[in-house]
């Protein structure tokens, strides 16, 4: 049996039907998280490593997009193919998994969806787990077809807020993006970039999961319309993908998440 996704998420009970599926692959999505056998993951998960194999390791800014080279790379070393069904899950509930979503569909790629509720949701569910592992089967045969819509960088974000030909969204919460908190990296100045608005990505979420699609929808469009362009930023491109994920199930089209996001921005421009 083959599978393909039909949208952006899927609940923790149908990844559970379908988890036999000859063409699917889970992946770990969580981030920072280090190879450990005593801790546990979905049977048969993959560990999608974003900070050491997926970014761009020499980069100045955390968790920088990769080439495509890299990253068709890395992704045949997990074995995943073209006709691979991908879903992708973290530890928190979603968080970083929409960040792998998110590159899948910047390279080209469209059959992945991110697992609802995470792993949190799967052990509520008391399913089955099993000792980290890693992955020793095949490569795979996946092919990277880098589309620039997706990603946008420095120099665009400059152009975007000067002549606010987009709506800039960031993902922080509202105490960083007021500068009512410090930012979590040493050193890194408080602001927001010029002419954007604030949307913290846990508003989107009701402990791990996202809210209904009526209720993101009202909340977007608070912002945005659908036919507008929207450039969604956070703290270092992690979190903005949340938000990219709940406005892809709204709808919404026209949309990009800016990489770098305010750790570049604040150590770039100081005002």
């Amino acid at each position: 049996m083959k599978i393909s996704m039909t949208s952006p998420i899927v609940s923790v009970e149908w990844l559970h039907e379908n988890l036999e599926a000859d063409n699917l692959i889970v992946l770990d999505g969580t981030i920072n998280k280090i190879f450990d056998t005593s801790q546990n993951q979905i049977p048969n998960a993959r560990f999608f490593d974003i900070k050491k194999k997926f970014s761009e390791a020499n980069a100045p800014f955390p968790s920088t997009f990769p080439s495509q080279d890299q990253f068709e790379k890395e992704a045949r070393v997990l074995g995943i193919n073209k006709n691979s069904a991908i879903v992708v899950y973290d530890d928190k509930g979603i968080y970083s998994s929409a960040r792998v979503w998110w590159l899948f569909k910047a390279f080209g790629y469209h059959n992945i969806a991110v697992l609802n509720g995470g792993f949190p949701a799967w052990k509520k569910a008391d399913y089955e787990t099993e000792s980290m592992k890693k992955y020793t089967g095949k490569s795979g045969d996946f092919e990277a077809n880098y589309n620039q819509e997706y990603m946008i960088f420095f120099d665009d974000v400059k152009n975007v807020s000067k002549n606010k030909t987009h709506h800039i969204i960031d993902a922080r919460s509202e105490g960083r993006f007021r500068s009512l908190e410090p930012e979590p990296r040493e050193g890194l100045r408080m602001g927001n970039i010029p002419n954007s608005v604030n949307l913290p990505f846990t508003d989107l979420l009701d402990n791990g999961k996202l809210r209904s699609k009526e209720t993101i929808n009202k909340t977007l469009k608070e912002l945005a319309n659908k036919e507008d362009n929207i450039v969604f930023s956070c703290g270092s491109g992690i979190t903005a993908c949340v938000l990219a994920l709940g406005a892809s199930i709204s709808g919404y089209e026209n949309i990009s998440v800016y990489d770098g996001s305010w750790t570049e921005w604040g150590s770039l421009v100081n005002e």
